[in-house]
């Protein structure tokens, strides 16, 4: 992710090629928990204005019509909130040049009394683009955090940072809407008979769009518009007070156990044992899934809300009959949200077991979507997404107006959102947090058949093969197959590695964004054939850490390394020592290189130099700039996740690693070693 200061500019097709729609996160923290802000967005024309007030967007106006603008609602995060915001730039009307993105504050509240004002900008697929952290906030009650713009073709964000004392209302009246306060009485929102509290639907305010510098003279003066709900700070109301509920997580280590013997196995909400064929894995996967996402909001929020789904209360279905020519289908499920009353339909198709989808249909189900008007298809098996790479072809009627998005989950990310929630981010009571226990406990078990990408394909044995015996020519388009499938592994390890952290992890593409993604995976292919190695690189969000993992299918080798740089102005005894000293408990075979300016340092193994660490030094005087550690073990032989499967000798090596080695590194910044 890129930062940015106050300010400065961005292109975001330059830093990603799927930033045709983007989620926008402000967030911000407070020491007692309690303080908040409201977001607003608004779409301003060439002039710098509303074009109406329906380019205002709040709490009582969370989305556009046109699905431009959607207001995804706040997550707690610690001692703070972060509230998120979806903006497809691809539905933006031609007539709006900017968006402003903004927060304000209620009554004498500031945002100086805030910490950690921070905006992110993340992609489609949820990978951060560019983030710009506020340190300048003191009195100011309502705060503009950055906007994205059009220049010619292409969306930019800038960081603008700029404060109101004046509130919302100062902020709103920049940018062309007239704000008429009316008399409150003194009446707080409950005594005065405001259901929701915090004024959410009490004295409308009147807002219009103000005339413009210049008035049109021959246009008529516009009618008033109609009244609109606006956020308390803009109506003067007094300080709301406001508590962040404790979220609920579990431990991470379990409870003793009341059993006799290791042969009592606990009793399971969602047991598995009975189940004997590939359907009723998939009934009783979609009905388990289904049911948690409808009890648990915050879980069934965070699958739907990257695929365009409200924030509101949701509804799911198993086995529906829908209408399609003489024969009616019937989906796995149905995902239905409704916010404000309108309805978000998705209809679900469901696989287990490592089974492939079915391109007709899934083709079927786009058709009934598209006539009943549904918003989306979701696709769910074991299988893992590529960008540029759809999981089944489906053909679009391009003479339809209603367009239907197609989506895909795994199984894997189903069972990393919800690790991420009950060990590391919390829900809001404790049943939910158990619920969400027995569906991992559910989609862990060997019986359930929700794994996760367990398979490297058909293509793996005669690839591996073909590099042993250096028969494999690089046209061969195996060779593709298999570089597909090692990059759907290494997004699975991120998930695996992510949910235990509770941070993003997420792979690293060292090309040019924008590149195809085809041709990245042509040229990897070509590496292949002529060096045997695949290769990848894993960084954690927060983190400075990039783990390079290279699988050398001559040597049946998995290498996991990452560079450590020397610290500026130390002596190169102490650097070692220091070193030597933070990998204390790491393992005894990680090797350790020194790096130095030209040439090759010193290395050796862990347990060799731990006696005498001056073994790393650089010979005859050659500068110090750092250290690759590296850790190497076995490669399995089969193309499955069984204990000698390549899939799980790739897994356990990350983890062994991040566990061993980097975990320990502390505050010592590490980047990625080098493929070699």
């Amino acid at each position: 992710m890129q930062e940015i200061s106050k300010g400065a500019n961005v292109s975001l097709t330059a830093l990603s090629e799927d930033a045709g729609a983007v989620v926008v996160s402000l967030s911000w923290s407070s020491v007692s928990g309690a303080g908040d802000a409201d977001v607003s967005v608004l779409l301003l024309d060439a002039n710098g204005k509303v074009r109406s007030e329906d380019d205002f967007y709040f709490y009582n106006n969370p989305a556009a019509a046109d699905g431009s603008v959607q207001l995804l609602g706040k997550t707690p995060t610690g001692n703070g909130d972060e509230d998120r915001i979806g903006v497809d730039l691809t539905a933006v009307p031609e007539g709006v040049e900017r968006i402003v993105v903004a927060a304000s504050q209620y009554g004498g509240a500031r945002f100086g009394d805030l910490d950690d004002l921070r905006m992110t900008v993340a992609d489609r697929s949820g990978e951060p683009l560019v983030g710009f952290s506020i340190h300048d906030a003191g009195v100011e009650t309502a705060f503009i955090f950055g906007e994205l713009y059009r220049r010619g073709e292409e969306w930019k964000f800038r960081a603008v940072g700029q404060g109101y004392e004046t509130g919302l209302a100062g902020l709103a009246t920049d940018f062309g809407i007239a704000v008429n306060e009316e008399a409150e009485g003194p009446e707080g929102p409950e005594e005065a008979g405001d259901p929701g509290g915090a004024g959410h639907g009490a004295d409308a305010v009147a807002m219009e769009k103000a005339p413009d510098a210049e008035p049109e003279p021959v246009a008529p003066a516009p009618a008033p518009a109609e009244p609109v709900a606006v956020p308390a700070q803009a109506r003067g109301r007094g300080p709301r007070t406001t508590t962040t509920k404790k979220k609920v997580t579990l431990p991470k280590v379990a409870k003793s156990s009341l059993a006799e013997n290791d042969s009592w196995r606990p009793a399971r909400l969602f047991p598995v044992p009975t189940l004997k064929s590939d359907k009723e894995r998939e009934v009783r996967a979609t009905s388990v899934l289904l049911s948690v996402m409808a009890q648990v909001p915050e879980f069934g929020r965070r699958l739907t809300a990257a695929f365009g789904a409200p924030a509101g209360r949701m509804q799911t279905f198993t086995e529906v009959s829908l209408p399609h020519g003489d024969t009616p289908r019937r989906p796995d499920g149905v995902i239905r949200v409704e916010r404000a009353g309108k309805l978000w339909t998705a209809l679900v198709e469901t696989k287990t077991n490592g089974n492939p989808l079915k391109p007709e249909q899934v083709q079927e189900y786009m058709d009934i979507a598209t006539r009943r008007g549904y918003e989306a298809v979701i696709t769910l098996s074991n299988d893992v997404a590529l960008e540029g790479a759809p999981m089944v072809d489906v053909k679009i009627d391009g003479r339809r107006k209603h367009k239907v998005s197609l989506w895909h989950l795994s199984w894997a990310e189903v069972a990393h959102q919800a690790q991420m929630l009950i060990r590391h981010e919390g829900v809001g009571n404790a049943a939910h947090a158990w619920l969400l226990q027995e569906l991992l406990e559910y989609l862990r078990h060997d019986q359930s058949g929700c794994h996760g990408f367990q398979n490297m394909g058909a293509a793996w044995v005669p690839v591996r093969k073909g590099i042993e015996d250096e028969t494999l020519a690089c046209d061969d388009p195996r060779a593709v197959e298999v570089v597909e499938s090692w990059e759907r592994l290494i997004r699975q390890v991120c998930l695996r590695l992510g949910g235990e952290l509770g941070q993003k992890a997420l792979p690293v593409q060292r090309v040019r964004r924008g590149s195809d993604p085809r041709a990245r995976r042509a040229a990897a292919a070509e590496r292949l054939c002529l060096d045997g190695r695949l290769t990848a690189e894993l960084r954690i969000d927060g983190t400075s850490s990039v783990i390079a993992v290279t699988a050398d299918l001559r040597t049946g080798k998995v290498r996991t390394c990452v560079d450590v740089p020397a610290p500026e102005g130390s002596y190169p005894l102490t650097t070692v020592k220091r070193l030597v000293r933070l990998l204390a408990e790491a393992p005894a075979d990680l090797h350790v290189e020194t790096l130095v300016e030209a040439g090759n340092g010193p290395r050796g193994t862990l347990e060799r130099l731990r006696p005498e660490p001056g073994d790393l030094l650089p010979r005859g005087g050659a500068a110090l700039t750092g250290f690759r550690l590296s850790l190497i073990k076995g490669m399995g032989n089969t193309r499955g996740n069984t204990e000698s499967g390549f899939i799980r000798s790739v897994d356990e090596a990350v983890a062994r690693f991040h566990q061993g080695v980097v975990a320990h590194l502390g505050p010592v910044e590490a980047r990625a070693g080098r493929q070699g």
